[in-house]
């Protein structure tokens, strides 16, 4: 099954599951506004961080030297990946120089962006997600689903019956308190066995060489206290310049994602620990190229709070699965065609333009603006699909002609009054397998307006 709508389509024939997972999400999008609400000077720390990033992409290669400068002072080891092949290859090659074997990873969508888990898997070593929810879709061989949220779109009495099949817990116990507190038990032997721990980054501070990791679990700083060496990986936007723009983004984030005033676990780590070794990726895979898309850069402010997908109401009724791409939801659908606009132009019409997500944005992504951009140059481009190529020549020309317009409104009023329902309900008529159209008018608005427009002004 290929493109969205048809994966939503199979999302949405479970009734249950996409009223529960658009519910559990709305109530996640309105604890954000509280958050929000709570904090007098909101929207001039959204101007300011989005401020504070339109500097960072202005002037990103100082930045990086600077922040490369400050964490080899740190005794940091730092090395560069062009691209997922070169950033896969560059953990490999750490994990043999320490003749390592156990992996624990935090939450880090960078790596799922370049597929570490499954290339370190080939190569014979043990990646264990420590997370709890991305451990439970390690469990069913998935990916995420919400950048934040990893596995919202499961219930808890599922989780319950993969912990038995897995944990061995009790049969039919979805208790979440035992729920987790089995997990732990199994996660606290992975990080004592653990010979090396991996971590995403959610700033990393240029003056310093600090990266900064987020986490409401601090199951990043069991893994990097516990294991020998630690790997941080970040992709090269998220330089911040000054430790004390730290506070801005902080102060943002957890309000955004979840609707807390912090996340439980802010940690710094600026230098490897006593006897321990410390490492930084620095990856780009394409977002050079995207910086230089001066109509699209500005996506690339985004710190991955996921309040848009909690937000977008196509997000929230068709599921992360049906986007196809490793972020989905509103921010996933400008960020994908950057490197795969044939393959994933079809995202940019999975929103309303409705704006919500530009509303919610932390760092003020003009993402509603942004899909309507991809779809001019989808559409410039003859990306389209012939079909829809062909039905929007047709629809142009109508909507050009005074002529045509009035006469294919009539045409079609007369065709709903008077055609059998099954001749225009059917299979090729995607649109009404889910809508049931109006009731049909006597006349159009503009046959409407002559008429009582007239009267008026006799009156």
């Amino acid at each position: 099954m290929k493109g969205h709508a048809a994966k939503a389509r199979q999302f949405l024939s479970d009734n249950e599951r996409a009223d529960w997972q658009d519910k559990a999400l709305w109530a996640v999008r309105q604890k954000r506004d509280v958050a929000a609400g709570s904090v007098r000077e909101w929207e001039q720390l959204r101007e300011q961080a989005s401020q504070i990033k339109e500097n960072v992409l202005s002037n990103l290669d100082n930045y990086l030297l600077q922040f490369e400068q400050a964490a080899i002072q740190n005794g940091v080891q730092v090395c560069w990946a062009e691209d997922d092949r070169q950033f896969n290859e560059t953990i490999l090659r750490i994990i043999r120089d320490h003749q390592a074997q156990k992996i624990v990873k935090s939450k880090s969508m960078l790596t799922e962006e370049c597929g570490l888990n499954h290339f370190l898997e080939k190569e014979g070593i043990e990646v264990v997600d420590t997370d709890l929810g991305e451990r439970i879709i390690q469990f069913r061989n998935e990916p995420p689903s919400h950048i934040v949220l990893p596995a919202i779109h499961l219930k808890r009495e599922e989780v319950g019956e993969l912990f038995h099949e897995k944990l061995h817990t009790e049969k039919g116990n979805s208790d979440p308190t035992y729920l987790t507190a089995a997990a732990r038990v199994h996660l606290r032997e992975k990080f004592l066995e653990a010979d090396i721990a991996i971590t995403g980054v959610n700033f990393a501070v240029a003056e310093s060489g600090t990266v900064v990791v987020c986490t409401n679990e601090g199951n990043a700083d069991m893994g990097v206290h516990a294991a020998p060496v630690q790997i941080h990986c970040m992709g090269i936007e998220k330089i911040i310049p000054r430790t004390e723009d730290l506070g801005v983004f902080t102060r943002l984030l957890a309000r955004s994602a979840t609707g807390q005033a912090v996340t439980t676990y802010t940690s710094h780590y600026r230098k490897p620990k006593p006897g321990g070794q410390m490492y930084i990726v620095i990856v780009d895979n394409g977002r050079s190229e995207h910086l230089g898309l001066s109509a699209h850069r500005n996506s690339l402010k985004c710190i991955r709070c996921g309040a848009c997908m909690n937000t977008c109401p196509v997000y929230r009724r068709s599921g992360g699965y049906s986007y196809g791409s490793v972020i989905p939801g509103p921010i996933g659908s400008i960020l994908a065609p950057v490197k795969q606009m044939k393959d994933k132009q079809d995202l940019t019409f999975a929103s309303s333009l409705c704006g919500s997500c530009s509303n919610v944005c932390p760092v003020k992504v003009d993402i509603h603006s942004q899909l309507y951009k991809w779809r001019q140059e989808i559409s410039e481009k003859n990306l389209f699909p012939k079909a829809k190529s062909y039905s929007l020549s047709i629809v142009g020309k109508v909507l050009g002609s005074n002529g045509m317009y009035n006469f294919s409104g009539k045409a079609a009023r007369w065709a709903l009054k008077n055609m059998p329902r099954r001749l225009i309900y059917n299979k090729l008529n995607t649109w009404g397998w889910g809508r049931e159209l109006p009731e049909v008018p006597e006349m159009s608005f503009k046959e409407w307006y002559k008429k009582n427009g007239n009267e008026r002004k006799r009156q």
